[in-house]
């Protein structure tokens, strides 16, 4: 199979609406999307990337209106979210009605929703006329695309096209957020901190993510404990102190180390994620940086820790789930 990188939304469309995949542009990263609806269009999904069923994959919708097709309607903090952050890197994860197929949910009673902010994710969903199914276009567990280039290194086989988008400008996953008791769940960190969405509603209690990963029972996509992860072994540190003086030939840090520190180690490798230190920027580049360093030729990666606040909470979150053995 040729796969075309394009910005033609019609025929990406068209192939959406005929049960085959497109993989897209969206400002978080890359997804691999297909019509919601068809279950087995979405079992397509599941095979190209090589994704446990278990998964639940998240839903994009071009506006709110498409919402009484899908779900029951918004709590009042859902709706606070949706006014705040959509479109944009938001995921709420709300009751589902039975047209979604199981298969998106992997069984479960709830839906995860994102209206993406993208111009080529909106143009697509527009055109299409379609809630669209998109996990990463990527194989499971690997790092994120966040360029078509990556896309087609890993899926070009295996689908047909590629609309560009361009650099994705958040560079990370979409917050997801469980809005179906009392107090919403925040269930994965991702564009849009912990701060942001307790500004908006107030306390949101954290996810005891590992029960349900171990259990085979995520409750939203990003879950697993092994995820986002390079082929080049990572290794998790929490300061400089912990970094061993031999063995590790790879650094990512947040900001540039002194000189001193860089030559006692002898790092062959070094990806820089904001010369400022800023965790926006940080967190745009993060898998651009890891798979840098996975091209590099090294044995093995060392990681700072970021600092746990902002964004840098979700780059710890990628982080340490690249780093599980």
């Amino acid at each position: 199979m040729k796969c075309v990188i394009s910005q033609d939304i019609n025929a990406g469309a068209d192939l959406i609406r005929n049960g085959e995949l497109v993989a897209f542009a969206t400002e978080t990263v890359y997804g691999l999307g297909a019509n919601a609806l068809d279950p087995e269009a979405v079992a397509q999904i599941f095979e190209v990337k090589q994704r446990p069923h278990f998964d639940p994959l998240i839903v994009h919708i071009s506006s709110v209106n498409q919402l009484d097709q899908l779900t029951f309607g918004l709590s009042k903090q859902a709706a606070k979210l949706a006014e705040q952050f959509w479109p944009g890197p938001l995921t709420l994860v709300l009751p589902k009605k039975d047209i979604v197929p199981d298969l998106v949910t992997s069984g479960l009673d709830s839906v995860a929703i994102r209206i993406p902010a993208h111009p080529i994710a909106r143009q697509l969903l527009e055109a299409v006329e379609l809630p669209i199914a998109a996990p990463s276009a990527n194989k499971f567990g690997c790092l994120s695309p966040t360029h078509a280039e990556h896309v087609a290194e890993q899926l070009g086989s295996e689908i047909k096209l590629i609309l560009d988008g361009g650099a994705c400008t958040v560079g990370v996953e979409s917050t997801v957020v469980q809005c179906l008791g009392e107090l919403p769940v925040l269930l994965r960190p991702g564009g849009i901190s912990l701060e942001e969405i307790e500004s908006c509603i107030g306390q949101v209690r954290l996810a005891e993510i590992e029960d349900h990963a171990e259990a085979n029972s995520p409750l939203s996509p990003g879950m697993l404990p092994r995820h986002y992860a390079p082929r080049t072994r990572l290794f998790l540190v929490n300061n400089r102190d912990e970094v061993p003086a031999k063995g590790l030939n790879g650094l990512l840090s947040l900001y540039p180390l002194e000189e001193t520190f860089l030559k006692g180690h002898q790092f062959s490798a070094q990806e820089i994620l904001s010369p400022t230190g800023d965790l926006k920027i940080a967190a745009g580049r993060l898998f651009t940086a890891l798979r840098n360093l996975d091209a590099a030729g090294i044995d093995n990666i060392v990681a700072l820790r970021m600092p746990e606040k902002g964004l840098g909470r979700t780059i710890n979150n990628r982080l340490e789930r690249a780093a599980v053995s």
